[in-house]
């Protein structure tokens, strides 16, 4: 990201602050703890990593790449058991990288079992969990792009990860073949990417003394995908970390929400089916007005506070009112209808002494149809309640993430260079 000043440690900070009392405030029923234990493990491990400042590289990419291989070099230790023909690696494996970056305490390099000895959706469940547990993914290839390279990559990209590409044993190519390869990857990549090119072990030939010709490894050519991990790390590095625990929390936040509206559904609905019937019934029998929207309000109050206890996210009386201001804006067309609707009420039912009754006629229409719209309108608002009351608990990560990225030049260059991640869609969970 040349051109682009480094992201004050102040922001990392705050993020940090205000992830600390997001989880703080989350409210776990011992069910809830025992369904989402396994994602409530991951989110408080990336959290003790950007408190502790510890930020995990991720490399993926097809079996026999060289992944190890490009560990080993940039460690400068063959730490990782390597094996050109078939790949080595069946279960990810972590080793510290020995480099000094500012704001940083620990650089840790995690090799990744190849995806291509696994079909289509094992591949996608491995690149989601490499990326839910890394800060930087490296996706290293060692020719032009396959269609596992590809489908890995959309995994990534959707995951909203921050990716760099490696090509791997350059040294087969003539430096212009070289540069044609790395073309041809660019022109198919979905988004433009970072490309570095590297030898893990180049190798090289050498005449036996029996006059036959081997290969032996030579000296690894790392040197430039090192600078340029590390020009990354020292500018973005704190940021990597605060963007992935915001990511990790709103994944969290998405599951808790998930499953409070599975857990609810039924009794959420039967709720709003019985108060819609009480406003319904009130606002067609009740000649006056002003009454009618009073009593509105208040069955609409009663809703909101019946709806809190049941997620177990109790509030006040002055709290749901201005939750239901708050919303009043997405109801405001059903809102004026029904106001024409008991202002014209109201206006028939006055005429009647004048009219000798007939105005009593043309009533009874407009008041059923001023219940049926109350019963919509309290379903319309028992589901946007629903939504509100489960993302008020504690904020709202993505959120934090978005404001952030309104204020800070960098994380706003990230989130528009990386798609966003896939959010989940909680309408049908909804009452």
């Amino acid at each position: 990201m040349s051109g682009m000043q480094p992201t004050p440690p102040h922001t990392v900070e705050r993020c940090q602050l205000l992830l600390e009392h997001w989880r703080s405030q989350l409210q776990l029923s011992p069910r809830d703890q025992g369904l989402l234990g396994g994602e409530l493990r991951l989110l408080d491990r990336q959290l003790q990593r950007l408190e502790q400042r510890r930020l995990r590289i991720a490399l993926f990419g097809r079996v026999g790449v060289g992944k190890s291989s490009l560990i080993n070099a940039l460690i400068r230790r063959p730490l990782l058991e390597t094996d050109v023909a078939h790949g080595s690696t069946r279960r990810q494996q972590a080793v510290d990288w020995p480099v000094e970056i500012a704001g940083l305490t620990r650089v840790e390099l995690v090799d990744t079992p190849g995806i291509d000895e696994i079909d289509a959706a094992g591949r996608a469940r491995l690149a989601s969990r490499v990326a839910m547990g890394a800060d930087l993914v490296l996706l290293v290839v060692d020719s032009d792009l396959t269609r596992a390279d590809l489908e890995a990559l959309q995994t990534l990209l959707e995951s909203g990860k921050p990716l760099q590409l490696v090509l791997n044993r350059s040294d087969r190519w003539p430096e212009q073949e070289r540069a044609e390869l790395l073309r041809s990857i660019r022109a198919r990549l979905p988004v433009d990417l970072p490309i570095t090119a590297a030898a893990a072990a180049p190798r090289s030939p050498q005449i036996q003394a029996d006059g036959r010709v081997r290969s032996t490894i030579t000296t690894p050519q790392v040197q430039d995908l090192q600078k340029q991990l590390c020009r990354q790390l020292e500018n973005e590095g704190t940021l990597l970390l605060a963007i992935q625990s915001l990511r990790q929390a709103d994944r969290f936040q998405r599951a808790c929400q998930a499953l409070r509206l599975q857990q609810h559904r039924r009794t959420a609905q039967s709720l709003i089916g019985r108060y819609a019937a009480a406003k319904a019934t009130g606002v067609a029998v009740n000649p006056v007005m002003a009454l009618d929207m009073a009593g509105g309000m208040a069955c609409d109050t009663a809703l909101v506070l019946q709806l809190s206890r049941l997620y177990n996210l109790p509030m006040t009386p002055a709290a749901a009112r201005l939750l239901l201001t708050r919303l009043s804006s997405h109801n405001a067309l059903l809102g004026g209808v029904q106001l024409g609707l008991a202002a014209l009420k109201q206006a028939l039912l006055l005429l009647v002494p004048v009219s000798g009754g007939a105005s009593m006629a043309p009533a009874a229409p407009v008041a059923v149809a001023q219940a049926a719209l109350a019963v919509h309108a309290s379903r319309r608002t028992g589901r946007l309640v629903a939504q509100q009351l489960l993302r008020r608990r504690g904020g709202q990560p993505g959120a934090l993430l978005r404001r952030l990225a309104e204020r800070d030049p960098v994380v706003h260059h990230w989130l528009l260079r990386w798609p966003k991640a896939l959010e989940q869609d909680l309408q049908p969970l909804l009452p």
